[in-house]
């Protein structure tokens, strides 16, 4: 993927340090500015791995951490403490710990009855935000499923190809829990910086085919994120890159 930049890193641990890194980097560059730094998070086991470096002493000391606003790239349809929740998740390995207010905490309500309706909720959330303009996050992370799934983007379905709107409900997810709100494409390609966070072994399939393969986005939905002349940003691990036909170093470029 051209103009990507690719590190293979030891294991999880090594990803969500590295990850932690950016993150910290970022937010001082956001701050040094005077504007908010605006965060979208994501679900699943590595970034809770980040969550836990980000709230530990080594990092916890680096960040004005008021000056963080963080906002979701999806959630399940579940309530807010819910174990699939990807909100529970946040609050009890980054939120809690830190200290973070509500007000610094955008919250996707997707445990709403009406799916449609929260989607539309979460939209003008976003336009307040940011102003009504398209929103445009300065970090979003992201993380892949073995089928080249990202946010709540799975392969064929109908909200790959959303142009207009800014969330969608998802209600046939092919993994549990069925129903989810998603950012859509768009979005995700206006950020300033995308980060990809991928481990296990159960990934290397499908990131060598986001990466070196030939299939449409269609079949694996990790392709249509390009931030165009804004940054992304793979941080993967040796297991999840075991299938990658050059298996760069560590610093590699991908072009």
């Amino acid at each position: 993927m051209a103009g990507s930049t690719l590190r293979v890193l030891k294991d999880i641990a090594a990803v969500a340090r590295a990850a932690a890194e950016l993150f910290v980097k970022l937010a001082a560059q956001a701050q040094a500015e005077r504007k908010p730094f605006r965060v979208a998070l994501s679900g699943g086991t590595t970034p809770k791995a980040l969550y836990d470096a980000l709230a530990s002493p080594g990092f916890r000391s680096r960040v004005q951490w008021d000056g963080i606003v963080f906002f979701f790239g999806d959630e399940r349809a579940v309530p807010p403490g819910h174990p699939d929740s990807n909100y529970r998740a946040a609050n009890d390995h980054l939120f809690r710990p830190l200290g973070i207010s509500d007000a610094q905490v955008h919250r996707m309500k997707a445990d709403m009855a009406d799916l449609e309706a929260a989607a539309m909720a979460y939209e003008e959330d976003l336009r307040a935000a940011f102003g009504g303009h398209m929103p445009q996050f300065d970090l979003v992370l992201l993380g892949m499923g073995p089928d080249g799934h990202t946010a709540s983007l799975f392969p064929g379905n109908k909200a790959l190809g959303e142009q207009q709107r800014w969330v969608v409900p998802v209600t046939d997810a092919p993994k549990p829990p069925p129903r989810r709100l998603t950012l859509t494409v768009p979005v995700l390609n206006a950020a300033r910086q995308v980060l990809f966070m991928v481990t296990g072994q159960d990934k290397a399939e499908a990131l060598r085919e986001v990466l070196e393969g030939t299939a449409s986005p269609e079949e694996y939905p990790a392709k249509l994120v390009h931030p165009g002349r804004s940054g992304l940003t793979w941080l993967v691990d040796e297991a999840a890159a075991s299938r990658l036909a050059d298996y760069p170093s560590h610093k590699g470029l991908l072009s």
